[in-house]
């Protein structure tokens, strides 16, 4: 086993710096889309980057600036972070994947954000998320809604054929709590650790029949000020330990 380890970790790191040096743009301190046929960078701005936060394969010196493009205007829009920059040519916020909202979509780059320690960033995607929600029937969230710019007099408009109700749209709620709060489980050590920032606008939360294994938890988590605290309501106490979110 440990040689298939070593075996793995070396392909994986390989990976990393392979990836790194095809995809980094320094200039635009951003990941290309692509490469063409000629291996030049397709320098596209789009949501996948986000992915990559949420995948570990970006470098910790280069997160801040990923995580900064991903929050201008032109791709958050204040519903959510569009798949494609309103400054693109082919930019379209109806359309399925030039410049639409999915939720899944959010909540990945979420967890992305709160690993790289941008745990702030992670809560008010969750917000703009959670805000969307509410305008749909039942609460209930549809494949993807349309890239409108959010003001005063607008509204998250559902894509026409999106279906609804649809799993990963709801999983999205899930990849959000787990990115606010940093939910780390380890089943086989029996232990939960937990990273949590609780936003301004989410001040206390309690998760019900929480299972690690073969253990079940009640856990709150409540904001104090500026501090997130948490308590064992249901289940062993010392196996919820609090730890930062790894890289």
């Amino acid at each position: 086993m440990g040689q298939v380890s070593v075996g793995v970790d070396k392909k994986a790191a390989q990976l990393f710096a392979r990836f790194n040096e095809a995809f980094w743009d320094e200039e635009a301190g951003f990941y290309a889309l692509a490469l063409d046929a000629d291996k030049n960078k397709v320098m596209t701005v789009a949501s996948n980057p986000g992915h990559c936060l949420w995948s570990g394969i970006v470098p910790p010196e280069r997160a801040g600036r990923v995580v900064a493009r991903l929050r201008r205007e032109d791709m958050w829009s204040g519903w959510g972070i569009r798949t494609l920059s309103a400054t693109h040519p082919a930019y379209n916020p109806y359309s399925y994947q030039r410049g639409a909202v999915w939720p899944h979509d959010n909540g990945l780059i979420a967890e992305g954000f709160k690993r790289y320690g941008y745990a702030k960033e992670a809560g008010e995607i969750a917000h703009d998320i959670w805000s969307a929600g509410r305008f749909f029937m039942l609460n209930q969230f549809p494949e993807l809604y349309a890239g409108l710019h959010r003001d005063a007099s607008s509204f998250p408009v559902q894509y026409l054929g999106a279906n609804v109700p649809q799993a990963w749209a709801a999983g999205s709620v899930f990849s959000l709590l787990y990115a606010i709060l940093g939910l780390q489980p380890d089943a086989p050590s029996r232990v939960l650790f937990v990273d949590p920032v609780l936003p301004p606008w989410l001040p206390d939360v309690t998760l019900r029949d929480l299972h690690i294994g073969e253990q079940t938890f009640d856990i709150r988590f409540w904001r104090t000020d500026q501090k997130t605290q948490f308590a064992v309501l249901k289940g062993e106490p010392s196996a919820v330990i609090q730890r930062v979110v790894p890289i």
